[in-house]
This record gives structure tokens, C-alpha cells and sequence, in this order.
């Protein structure tokens, strides 16, 4: 079989990176020779991530489009017209057998000219609710690979497959221990851990939600791994500094060691973006999700309600957070039974095997273009 090709394009936060170096590395342990290349937005963190990860990537000028101020979407457009040349360039000089969008307004351009340019293109949609950029794709897209039923609301029916979100392997295939765990983090075996984590970026809400309650979170007994995100580590720590650096809260920037994290938590405190939703019930982790209000069509919240559903999430609005969360896990972890049902029922959701069933797809259509 010749050397394959593949360009797979997307990025901007943390659960449209790590799916696609999931895809790719699916590609890789199938065919190791096989040539991989990703575009990103330029100053976007997958500039960062994905080289870390091992493989090559391209950055356009791209940008998402501003609701709030129509305006400065004049910039938007210019820079999308600039973006499209310069994909078409990288089509042409990498000369892909197929292109992979994982979302993300950086795919929108990539995929949008390989499919002009006859290229075959996947769609990887994580979420319940198609963003935009996905929804305009789908039209010409060749295959849809998809997390959730219902998504002919937003794509032809005869191009979806459901395969579920692809996950990091380092967090399926993790051998370590708890006392491993523990000792990463500096934690006591003997105490409950919570683990809040705010999305790759972090979450001013749910960092403000639990500064807020450090006091009771002191008097419970309980321990803290706290995701905070870089924009909020600084004030962060100074405020936890003036209340005298509480010696159970253990506070990061980023998690690059997820896998440690998990395995250390009894229970989690997320964001609902689909990349944790879909870690989380392959790893059984009981939840409270607080969907974030900034993101398109409120997709967050449609992502934990079909968990809430199930009985295998709690969840907490973002505009009551601060008054409700920490009361709320503080009531839970204390709750054997509530903890293991949650538990329970989040397994259930999980769906297997998702990135190579991923690459089945691609494939698939590789393989019918050559013909």
C-alpha cells in the first residue's frame, strides 16, 4: 500500500487538539509510515501542542467571528479570504489523500478547499450541537464521524457515522496507581480529592466558585487539584497567598499529566465540552458539569443534559455556580452511594475505540477515491 497523506486541520482549545493528535496517532499505530501534517490558527495553543505531540504543523491567520460587534468582523473576513490562499497552497504542496476537520474556524478554510480541489474530507464533530463552521462543511463534506444520535438535524443523514470522540491514549492505556497519583500531586491518601478542571483555558466562574469557599473546603477535610488556566494563575495565587496558601489546595496552570489527575479524583468539577465528557465516561469518573455560556448555540449545556438525562452527571448553571457548586460537591463526595451511581451510569455512556473507528472511515473514502 502507497505512503499515506493526511492533513487534519482544527484547533483552538484543548477538545479540538487533543481528538485530532488522537486521530493521528490512531493513523500512526495502523500505518507507521504514514505522512501527517495538521493546520492550526496561528498564536492559538495547538501551535504549541501538537508539535509536542510529534507531528509537523502549518499555522493560518485566521479568526471567529464577533457577535457582539459585527464590525470587527471586517478584519474576519480578510483574514479568511488570506487564509484560503494560503490552504490551497498547502494542498497543492502536500498533495493529501484525504483532510480531517476536527473544528474549529482554522478547518473551516482547509476543508472548504479540498473539498473545491476534489480532496476527500472527514468531519469530526464532538459536540450535540454543530457549530457553524462544522454545519457549513457538512454540505460537501464526504463523511461526518459524530459523538451524539440526533445529527441529521445538521448534516445529511447518509454521510454521519457515530463513532464517539476520539480520547488521549495516555489516559486509556495508563497503567499507574492511586498511591501514584498521590504522590504526583502531594496528597493525602486519606483524603477525599476533588479535581476541578475549567477547559484548557480555564474558567474565571469556576475559579471564582471555589476561591470563594476555600474556607469550607479547609473545614471539610477535603483535598484540591485545581486546573486553573494560564490568564488566571498569577491573581490566583496571590489570592490563595493572602489566605495563607490552604496546604490542601494544590493549584496548576495546566495538567499536562491527566492521566495522574483522574486516577487521583473521586470527583470532578468540568466544564461540558465534549473531549472531557467523552474522557470522563470512558474512565468512569463521577462529574458535576457547569456548562460554559460562551460557547455557540449553548452546546455545552445540550452536551451535559444528554448525561443529566441518564441520571450520569449533576449539573450546575454557570450563573449559580459560585452560590451552588461548592456546597453541591462538598455534599457528594461525602456520598458513597451518589458517587458510585454516578459512576455507574457514566460508564455506560462511553463509547469505545472511537479513534480507530475514525480511521475505518478514513479509509474507507481513501480507498473508493482510488478506484
Amino acid at each position: 500500500m502507497k505512503k499515506l497523506k493526511v492533513i487534519i486541520s482544527g484547533g483552538g482549545t484543548g477538545g479540538h487538539i487533543f481528538p485530532a493528535v488522537a486521530i493521528a496517532d490512531a493513523i500512526k499505530r495502523r500505518y507507521p509510515e504514514s505522512d501527517i501534517l495538521f493546520v492550526g490558527a496561528e498564536g492559538r495553543m495547538e501551535m504549541e501542542k501538537v508539535p509536542a505531540a510529534g507531528y509537523k504543523i502549518i499555522g493560518l491567520q485566521v479568526a471567529g467571528l464577533n457577535r457582539k460587534n459585527p464590525f470587527k468582523n471586517i478584519s474576519t473576513i480578510w483574514k479568511f479570504k488570506k487564509s484560503l490562499s494560503k490552504a490551497k497552497k498547502i494542498l497543492k504542496d502536500f498533495t493529501p489523500d484525504i483532510v480531517i476537520g476536527v473544528g474549529g474556524y482554522v478547518s473551516g478554510s482547509v476543508l472548504y478547499k479540498a473539498s473545491l480541489m476534489g480532496v476527500p474530507t472527514l468531519i469530526q464533530e464532538q459536540n450535540s450541537y454543530a457549530g457553524i463552521t462544522n454545519k457549513f462543511l457538512g454540505k460537501k463534506a464526504s463523511k461526518i464521524c459524530v459523538a451524539y444520535e440526533g445529527m441529521e438535524r445538521f448534516f445529511p443523514k447518509e454521510k454521519i457515522v457515530i463513532t464517539g470522540n476520539p480520547c488521549r491514549e495516555e489516559l486509556l492505556s495508563s497503567s499507574i496507581t492511586k498511591e501514584e497519583a498521590y504522590t504526583e500531586f502531594g496528597l493525602d491518601p486519606s483524603k477525599k480529592t476533588i479535581l476541578l478542571i475549567g477547559g484548557s483555558l480555564g474558567s474565571a466562574t469556576l475559579n471564582k466558585s471555589i476561591l470563594n469557599h476555600i474556607e469550607s473546603i479547609n473545614q471539610q477535610n477535603i483535598q484540591l487539584i485545581w486546573q486553573c488556566g494560564k490568564l488566571y494563575s498569577f491573581e490566583l495565587n496571590m489570592d490563595l497567598a493572602a489566605k495563607g496558601n490552604p496546604k490542601d489546595i494544590h493549584v496548576f496552570e495546566f495538567i499536562s499529566r491527566m492521566d495522574l489527575a483522574y486516577k487521583a479524583a473521586d470527583l470532578v468539577i468540568s466544564r461540558a465540552g465534549a473531549s472531557s465528557i467523552s474522557e470522563l465516561s470512558l474512565l468512569g469518573k463521577p462529574v458535576i458539569l457547569v456548562p460554559s455560556p460562551n460557547v455557540s448555540e449553548d452546546h455545552q449545556t445540550k452536551n451535559a443534559m444528554a448525561l443529566v438525562n441518564k441520571d450520569a452527571a449533576i449539573l450546575i448553571k454557570d450563573n449559580e455556580a459560585v452560590s451552588k457548586l461548592v456546597p453541591t460537591a462538598l455534599g457528594i463526595i461525602k456520598d458513597s452511594e451518589k458517587l458510585n451511581s454516578l459512576s455507574e451510569n457514566i460508564l455506560k455512556m462511553a463509547q469505545l475505540n472511537s479513534a480507530n473507528r475514525i480511521v475505518d472511515e478514513v479509509m474507507k473514502l481513501i480507498i473508493k477515491k482510488d478506484e
